[in-house]
């Protein structure tokens, strides 16, 4: 016993370090700290033991936090000697109570020295001792303030207080959680918000980035959308009809969507961006493993973040679980263009089209035009690649008189293309270059081919 080394540390008397070396060993793999022996590792005793071992046992239970004192064993040797035993820790990181969680109050041992720990150190041991449940882990941050959290408990009658924290998951064992930390003010993760000029979202008209309480992103949002949400009027007789770009309802569910089942473990902003023809709500985090976007769309839910949809719930924002989506999807019931959803392993979007955009005019236009007898001939060429005029006769049970005059206004409506003449001519499906037709046919096709897709 002549050296220290990572397991071993010399102390000749007790100063305020020593609290350091303890954290040092509770969150590493465990050490012995003997006070009364100098660097050499010669015992040279303390003057005053009981003095000594009183101020060590009580430093070492005011100064660390969380509680490691039942992970400390203290011996005295030969009278003169304090031995502190500390083993590894359960719930790392251990830190100083006056420093808080972070870098310059978590220490860690390094060869025969303790020094402190480096964030992403602190994350791991975090993760190692709450689990990958992110909402429930310790926050980095403890110093919050919830000024918007409790405006908004307020502004929808409920209760938000110290004595509700824990309830509500915002704390545990006296120390704040991620969800605190989402609530809190000091939010470091944020939604942007973009308006472009073009469909194909690459020249911005205006941008805009919300912060701080994840309640408070999710109103700035939500009136910041409600001036991008405009309102198209028409006269029928006398009798004006206005309609907005978006259901108002479409709009706060799918925000709603995006702020309660994100993944937060990721540093990344929710995105969404808003064109003329349509709106998106990008947020990070794909689908939970066993559910498909098909479940989702019929209502099957399995929150990621349970206690942050508990308080969004609390607050009457959402109603149940799964109902969001399902309700996009309703008000766009009678809307031939619908809401789309597209999920990869690390994110998840949801579209919703403008109902007052040239392209869902078109569209409608195009879906009205087809007749129960015009859309048989297409299937049929979808399913054989052609058809001729006495396939056409056969298949509607009409005369050449009705196949003419249907076939002529198919091609006139861009349907069909007649190719041949006399008794080769046959009739195939039109293959147009122009965006808007290629759109127009493809939404025709999922319409009458939705097992397909």
């Amino acid at each position: 016993m002549n050296f220290e080394t990572e397991n071993l540390e010399f102390k000749l008397q007790v100063t305020d370090d020593i609290y350091k070396e303890v954290i040092a060993f509770a969150n590493t793999d465990g050490g012995t700290i003997y006070i009364g022996i100098d660097d050499n590792g010669n015992a040279v005793g303390i003057d005053n033991v009981d003095e000594t071992y009183t101020r060590i046992t009580n430093g070492i239970r005011d100064a660390i936090q969380p509680d490691v004192t039942m992970f400390i064993r203290y011996t005295l040797q030969d009278n003169k000697v304090v031995k502190i035993t500390v083993g590894e820790g359960s719930s790392k990181p251990y830190y100083l109570k006056s420093k808080g969680l972070k870098p310059s109050g978590v220490y860690v041992r390094q060869g025969a020295s303790s020094a402190q720990a480096s964030p992403e150190q602190i994350r791991q041991m975090i993760k190692d001792s709450d689990g990958d449940n992110f909402e429930d882990a310790r926050s980095l941050e403890q110093e919050l303030t919830f000024d918007s959290a409790q405006a908004a408990f307020r502004r929808y009658g409920v209760e938000f207080s110290p004595e509700k924290y824990r309830a509500l998951g915002i704390t545990q064992n006296g120390i704040f959680t991620n969800l605190a930390l989402l609530l809190s003010d000091q939010c470091m993760h944020t939604t942007k918000i973009a308006v472009f000029k073009d469909e194909f979202c690459t020249e911005f008209r205006d941008s805009k980035e919300f912060g701080g309480s994840i309640l408070k992103q999710f109103e700035d949002s939500v009136n910041y959308l409600a001036l991008c949400n405009k309102t198209t009027s028409t006269i029928k007789g006398v009798v004006r009809i206005d309609k907005q770009d978006y259901p108002e309802e479409a709009i706060r569910e799918a925000l709603l969507n995006a702020l309660v089942h994100r993944d937060y473990s990721f540093s990344g902003s929710i995105i969404i961006n808003v064109n003329e023809s349509k709106m998106e709500f990008i947020s990070l985090g794909g689908l939970l493993p066993g559910l498909s976007p098909e479940d989702i769309r019929i209502g099957v839910s399995q929150p990621r973040n349970k206690k942050l949809a508990e308080v969004f719930h609390r607050l009457r924002l959402i109603e149940s679980y799964g109902t969001g989506i399902r309700r996009i999807f309703k008000l766009y019931e009678n809307f031939p263009v619908q809401p789309s959803i597209e999920v990869t392993a690390n994110a998840f979007k949801i579209v919703l089209p403008n109902m007052n955009s040239n392209n869902a005019e078109e569209t409608v236009k195009a879906t009205l035009a087809v007749t129960p007898q015009m859309q048989t001939v297409l299937d049929f060429i979808e399913k054989n690649g052609q058809i001729t005029d006495s396939e056409v006769q056969k298949l509607l049970d009409v005369k050449s008189t009705r196949t003419y005059t249907l076939m002529k206004e198919m091609e006139k409506d861009g349907l069909i293309t007649i190719v041949g003449r006399g008794k080769g001519k046959k009739y195939v499906k039109k293959i147009s270059d122009t965006p808007t037709s290629l759109y127009r046919q493809s939404i025709r096709y999922e319409q009458c081919h939705p097992h397909n897709l």
